[in-house]
């Protein structure tokens, strides 16, 4: 396929992707006002059981337009999630062979709830992370947040705990395929808790220690998950490879006393 065509799929799909956000950008306008209130309730607690004042900041005339804009169009990101992951995985399996789409396709289907698994993750810690950030104030201190960059701290945690449940479906396809073996993976160990650590450096909002921790763990958990099974699926297919040499070779010595028999 010519690159011009290529470009103009890419843009095709992109506008699908984009037309299957718009329900849950309209969902998300309309429930602003719960969602805001789920997201600031951590606030409203520690509000009361520690007797100090927390509060948003809106310190613009159109920040509360930007914040429920920016809500209702991660929100509409999050719902179309099935919608543009088959898009990306429909971009691709062209250049495949018929096998590998099969994998493709599991994958696929395995890697939509897991991305809502991982964004469901990042709401279910979300209380305590903001627990433990603000666990810091003196007393008598008080927090006034920003409210762009609180909610710019909540959807971006969900959305990388979301991209973070992905890693074990592209380590396992890659083992799968035969690409890359388990104990591969296990050796760049090292390396790989050094990049976890810079990418949740950079993906955390803040440049406090704790929140890239909370950011980490759940990675390195699913990296190492994932290798196991890496491992666990190599020692299958050992045992299928070696029991097919053994069969080979048995056919092969039962037939050579009958090549020697007809050959004079």
């Amino acid at each position: 396929m010519p690159l011009k065509a290529h470009l103009i799929e890419a843009r095709n799909r992109l506008f699908k992707s984009a037309l299957a956000m718009i329900p849950g950008i309209v969902i998300g306008w309309i429930l602003y006002v719960p969602l805001m209130a789920a997201l600031t309730a951590p606030l409203v607690q520690m509000v009361a059981e520690r007797h100090t004042f927390m509060s948003l900041n809106y310190s613009g005339v159109t920040t509360s337009f930007d914040l429920k804009l920016q809500i209702s169009l991660i929100l509409g990101l999050v719902i179309a999630s099935p919608v543009w992951i088959y898009q990306l995985w429909a971009f691709i399996t062209p250049g495949l062979t018929k096998k590998e789409r099969r994998y493709t396709l599991s994958y696929m289907a395995a890697s939509v709830p897991l991305f809502l698994a991982g964004v469901y993750a990042g709401w279910i810690i979300w209380p305590n992370i903001v627990r433990a950030m603000t666990s810091f104030t003196p007393p008598g201190g008080s927090n006034i947040l920003d409210a762009l960059d609180y909610l710019r701290f909540a959807m971006q945690l969900m959305l990388f705990m979301g991209v973070a449940f992905l890693v074990p479906v592209l380590l396992f396809a890659l083992n799968a395929v035969g690409l890359v073996r388990g104990k591969t993976y296990l050796k760049a160990w090292r390396f790989t808790i050094l990049g976890v650590t810079i990418v949740s450096a950079m993906a955390a909002p803040g440049s406090d220690v704790m929140s890239m921790f909370f950011l980490a763990i759940p990675l390195l958990v699913l990296y190492f998950g994932a290798i196991g099974l890496c491992i666990l699926n190599d020692k299958r297919r050992d045992r299928r490879n070696a029991k097919k040499t053994q069969e080979t070779e048995a056919t092969a010595d039962t037939a050579s006393p009958l090549s020697e028999i007809e050959g004079p």
